[in-house]
């Protein structure tokens, strides 16, 4: 559907509708406006600053990145299209068309050994012109690596170091049955800047209570560093990845490494309740709320510990706009709770200032 097409079926803005023809009639909303390059920018001054805790770059495989991941274009092409047809109220993937499924799984499966694709657009100065428009201050780059056939995490720092003016934060990238020491390879990344590690059971291939992964945790630990989990089933896995996901295989890690900090990507994904649970029952876990729907965030904010919950787009599967649409709408009559969402549980976990907060301009 054309911009236009969808213009033209614009009503006005109605905060209990959740599904829209296209992403431009998010529009339709009061929190934002379509600039001239018809992208969406942020109206409601009142809504940021914002800290996004989950995005990536492109991701690639066998060997070194070979995206130019400092190169700009008209528009980044996203897994779920700018064009596509939206449902604010169903887990995020469930707006994939079979046909843009397939397209995903490619252009991430043999794709990822190449310098094309989507992927080739996913991209850190693309990523900030949507943080621009859209009053995010900081985005934390989450890479994810295989052992021996990549070094995502090693491209990520190296473009935030050298080109990400302080709006970009890296996490690491350690997969615990990488050879050699654990330590040693984490203090590299440590050393280049790395703010955390993320950890992807179904993508990586290992249980989150595995013993090597065990230790990686201790580790991180013992250096303040943050894991971020990709955690709970999504649905779209292979039934490998689905078992490695079981939220339950999340607690033991948790109860035994007191003194690591855990996100919980994705708030459990598909099985919410089980990591609200979490939340509640370990202080020293958080949840990451990219990819619920809006019945999902409400229920977060309900029942999950607010000082212990933050937003993450998961861009570039999903526009920034999309996940901060559902934090706007569930906290319309709660500022404190939007607050505390977009910005100040962020910036307490990674010991950002408020004051350090760069005017972004929309």
């Amino acid at each position: 559907m054309s911009k236009e097409d969808a213009m033209k079926s614009f009503s006005p803005p109605n905060l209990e509708s959740t599904r829209f023809a296209s992403h431009y009639e998010l529009a339709r909303l009061p929190y934002f406006d379509l600039d001239e390059q018809d992208e969406l920018v942020l109206a409601d001054p009142d809504a940021g600053p914002v800290v996004d805790t989950h995005t990536h770059l492109a991701l690639g495989f066998l060997g070194k990145m070979r995206v130019d991941l400092e190169a700009e274009h008209p528009r980044p092409q996203l897994y779920l299209p700018f064009d596509a047809s939206l449902d604010l109220d169903v887990y995020a993937n469930r707006n994939f068309t079979p046909e843009l499924m397939k397209r995903m799984k490619l252009d991430l499966t043999l794709k990822s050994m190449t310098s094309g694709g989507l992927r080739a657009t996913h991209t850190l100065p693309n990523l900030r012109r949507e943080m621009t428009k859209l009053g995010v201050k900081l985005s934390v780059l989450l890479p994810i690596d295989l052992p021996l056939i990549s070094d995502n995490a090693g491209a990520y720092l190296d473009v935030v170091s050298r080109k990400g003016e302080g709006r970009f934060l890296s996490f690491g990238s350690v997969h615990p049955y990488e050879p050699g020491s654990l330590a040693a390879k984490l203090d590299r990344q440590v050393a280049l800047g790395a703010k955390g590690i993320k950890y992807h059971p179904a993508t990586q291939m290992v249980y989150p209570d595995a013993k090597r992964g065990m230790e990686l945790y201790r580790l991180c630990g013992e250096r303040n560093l943050p894991v971020l989990w990709h955690c709970g089933p999504v649905g779209i896995e292979p039934p490998a990845g689905r078992r490695r996901s079981q939220v339950y295989r999340y607690e033991k890690p948790i109860a035994e490494n007191p003194n690591t900090t855990f996100v919980l990507g994705h708030s459990g994904a598909l099985q919410l309740d089980q990591g609200i649970a979490l939340a509640n029952r370990y202080p020293n876990a958080y949840l990451e709320i990219a990819s619920q729907g809006l019945s999902g965030v409400r229920t977060i904010i309900e029942d999950a510990p607010i000082d212990r919950i933050m937003f993450g787009s998961d861009w570039p599967f999903y526009h920034q706009a999309t996940g901060l649409a559902k934090v706007l709408l569930a906290t319309e009559d709660a500022p404190e709770a939007r607050r505390a969402l977009l910005s100040a549980n962020a910036d307490r976990l990674f010991g950002l200032m408020p004051s350090q907060a760069e005017e972004v301009s929309r």
